[in-house]
């Protein structure tokens, strides 16, 4: 009897093999996860010592100096620091707890609430540690107050799904204030050096070069350091996972931009949550006024450097690893025969 055609066992010789198709790729060969964060538990510990080193010196500066006006002058030249210490810590251990969570999970959203979670934690630390140990005064609410926002915010910045560029940027922070604190022994010979001779015009345009120059340098060591940390980051995710992604020239722009992003942002938190601050500062007298807004245009020159030279400087860094893109005419010609046809 013969096979029916809807029958089981009907053979179909000429019935198309429904093997995969052999250009479908391999689960193997899937994409690997984002570039990861290395190193982020030293840059944790290093965010928040420096968080502490300014803490502890702006209280020593306060507490050597005679109650009143003079506190609160000193309280307000401090808090810059403060505030992008504490940016800079809230963002460092938020991405030192947030890369584990994401190396367990691909939800964004565990990764963003922990990160954010992590800075709150970082911003309540530091405000305890402000009330304290700071004099019981209306400045020491505001510095406690405003450090803790601007952790919260590092912390939600950690938040990101692609966390190389985020420790790039915590990186070349960490880097650049350390720079500043360090050029602060040059000032004195470079304002030899740009003509200052003791009048107030001479001192005053030294002083703007000073700044620049003090500027021009930090964006340098933020984009070299962004460069490096993204290189590094990159060669450790390759050899974990051959398929990682490779990272574009915008992640290594925003992470030399990074840095001077921080400062930016630390103004924006200063000038809202430190307000009451600086304007009892700024109300002490003339000379007080003059100096509260010469040293916010300063900083906010000074973030606005960082950002495009740092930027700036990545950008060329990562381009000079570039290798020349091959033409289609570059294509070697087929081999003729021994006749040369």
């Amino acid at each position: 009897m013969s096979n029916q055609p809807g029958s089981p066992t009907a053979a179909e010789p000429d019935q198309p093999d429904t093997a995969e198709p052999a250009d479908q790729a391999p689960p193997s060969a899937a994409p690997g996860r984002p570039t990861g964060a290395p190193g982020t538990g030293v840059l944790a510990l290093l965010a928040v010592g420096w968080l502490a080193a300014m803490l502890w010196s702006t209280r020593e500066a306060i507490n050597s100096a005679a109650a009143g006006v003079t506190a609160i002058s000193l309280s307000a030249f401090a808090l810059p620091g403060v505030i992008s210490a504490a940016l800079v810590a809230g963002a460092a251990v938020a991405l030192a707890v947030a890369e584990p969570l994401a190396r367990r999970s691909d939800r964004a959203t565990l990764r963003f609430v922990g990160a954010v979670g992590t800075g709150l934690l970082v911003g309540l630390g530091t405000a305890v540690a402000v009330n304290l140990t700071y004099a019981d005064n209306a400045t020491t609410n505001t510095i406690a107050g405003t450090s803790a926002a601007a952790a919260i915010i590092g912390g939600a910045l950690a938040g990101a799904r692609n966390a190389a560029p985020v420790g790039a940027i915590v990186a070349a922070s960490l880097g650049t204030l350390l720079f500043v604190v360090a050029f602060s022994r040059a000032r004195d010979p470079l304002f030899d050096l740009f003509g200052a001779d003791g009048s107030q015009a001479s001192l005053f345009d030294a002083a703007k070069w000073v700044s620049r120059t003090e500027s021009l340098l930090a964006g340098l060591l933020a984009g070299l350091l962004a460069f490096a940390y993204l290189t590094w980051a990159r060669r450790r995710a390759v050899r974990r996972d051959p398929a990682t992604p490779a990272l574009r020239w915008p992640a290594y722009l925003l992470a030399g931009a990074g840095p001077g992003l921080l400062l930016l942002l630390a103004e924006v938190v200063i000038r809202i949550g430190g307000r009451t601050l600086l304007d009892l500062a700024g109300a002490l007298s003339e000379a007080d006024a003059v100096a509260q807004t010469s040293l916010g245009i300063s900083r906010l020159d000074n973030g606005i450097w960082v950002l495009f030279v740092g930027a700036l400087t990545a950008l060329v860094a990562f381009g000079r690893t570039l290798g020349p893109t091959p033409r289609d005419d570059d294509e070697p010609e087929p081999a003729g025969d021994a006749t040369g046809r």
